[in-house]
């Protein structure tokens, strides 16, 4: 049912939590904990970087809230919701920054980071293609929104939600456009559900080579589509996206898909 809990909570470092048992599996298997060898190039670029102000003016136990997949073709759309209750160290503040202005490098390391601290609360949520289809993209990523923020170890007092519309919850909302590049919190929170959703679509690829999913994570790149033209949508595919629909009545299953990735 559109609206429903997915799953219950899982243990700190499951994070398996609010993703649909499809794409959740045992997320310890496709390397919660990734392996990083030798220096981690800094990351290129300057401008605005995420501080801690807003959570500081606000006082109290503030949450940040943020959001992946918006945008692709296939896969679930997913939320993450950090707390910091006594600030962020220095250390982890250096790692973190928007998720979409970060190496995949420099997000597993900020991920791994987020995961080890003692000083980091998170929760995970997702909905699924279901609940996409039912609800809208909006919706849906609302109610992965609402999810993640049900499943942090304890109730904020207020959450700061990236962009301009907040979900349904039982604390007090403030919308920050933008809000990945300005709060600490939700850059956090940003990173988590990039590399979650991330690591589900990857998980994925196993099963349907032929889309590329552990490369483009179900986003409409050129081989996406092509794959899309020659096979047809999988049910992880999104009905009502982008070409999604033209090619709905050739439906691909893993036999077709790894038949067709192998062949190149």
């Amino acid at each position: 049912m559109p609206g429903a809990e997915t799953n219950t909570v899982a243990p700190r470092l499951g994070l398996a939590a609010g993703l649909p048992r499809c794409y959740a599996g045992r997320m310890v298997e496709f390397s919660l904990e990734p392996q990083i060898g030798g220096r981690i190039p800094r990351q290129r670029g300057g401008g605005q970087r995420p501080d801690f102000s807003l959570e500081a003016q606000a006082g109290g136990r503030v949450a940040g809230v943020d959001e992946a997949g918006r945008g692709p073709l296939a896969g679930p759309v997913v939320a993450g919701a950090v707390v910091f209750p006594r600030g962020v160290p220095p250390a982890l503040a250096a790692l973190l920054d928007d998720s979409k202005k970060l190496s995949a490098t420099r997000r597993a390391a900020a991920f791994a980071a987020l995961l080890a601290s003692p000083d980091a609360e998170i929760g995970i949520g997702a909905a699924s293609i279901a609940e996409i289809a039912a609800l809208n993209i909006l919706g849906a990523s609302l109610l992965a929104m609402r999810r993640a923020v049900l499943r942090l170890p304890v109730a904020p007092a207020l959450a700061l939600i990236d962009g301009n519309r907040p979900p349904r919850l039982a604390c007090p909302t403030q919308c920050v456009v933008g809000g990945d590049g300005k709060s600490l919190s939700i850059a956090a929170a940003s990173i988590l559900a990039k590399v979650v959703r991330d690591r589900a679509m990857a998980r994925l690829a196993v099963r349907y080579p032929a889309y590329g999913w552990d490369g483009n994570a179900g986003y409409p790149t050129a081989a996406h589509r092509a794959a899309l033209a020659r096979l047809g949508p999988t049910r992880h595919h999104r009905p009502g996206f982008g070409p999604v629909p033209f090619f709905a009545t050739r439906e691909s299953n893993p036999v077709d898909a790894a038949s067709a990735g192998s062949a190149g």
